[in-house]
């Protein structure tokens, strides 16, 4: 298996090369990503607790799903292999905004990341992939906003960055 390789970019989206995922994340270089959130009718959004063999950040909770695109992927594309890899899940996703941000996700590593981000409705229960995913809910917005901020340290830094920015688009 060859080893995983994110886009490094500048601040204008410029490629300026490829580099191997985790020396990108010690180095704290800025890297395309994406993240999904979906959401089911009633407004609950997806949250997936993270494997627990994963190299950082390993069992907590985080949005439906979020990656990389690999080199000459669209954004979009990019989503929707990676829910479907991870949640077993294909729905239309619609582009909400992107945004720069910097956070450290402990083990001495950075993501550096410009995020885009995408929304979906989706209905049906996922079929996780346990390689990558330990455990998934549907979790009301409200409660989310309130256990975000009573339980920090059960959510991912990037999620609560995130759903910040999220919060601010609506």
């Amino acid at each position: 298996m060859t080893e995983e390789k994110v886009v490094l970019i500048n601040r204008n989206d410029e490629v300026l090369g490829l580099m191997e995922k985790q020396q990108a994340h010690i180095a704290g270089l800025l890297h395309r990503a994406f993240s999904v959130f979906i959401f089911n009718e009633k407004g609950e959004l997806l949250l997936q607790q993270r494997a627990l063999e994963k190299y950082h950040t390993p069992g907590l909770w985080t949005n439906t799903c979020c990656s990389h695109p690999r080199e000459g992927e669209s954004y979009l594309d990019a989503a929707n292999r990676r829910l479907m890899e991870e949640m077993g899940i294909a729905c239309n996703l619609e582009y909400l905004f992107e945004f720069i941000y910097k956070a450290d996700v402990g083990e001495g590593l950075t993501e550096h990341e410009l995020d885009t981000v995408f929304r979906g409705v989706y209905n049906d229960e996922p079929v996780i992939n346990p390689s990558e995913v330990a455990n998934y809910k549907w979790m009301d917005f409200e409660e989310l906003k309130k256990d975000i901020v009573e339980n920090p340290e059960r959510y991912t830094p990037w999620f609560k960055i995130i759903f910040n920015q999220y919060l601010e688009h609506l």
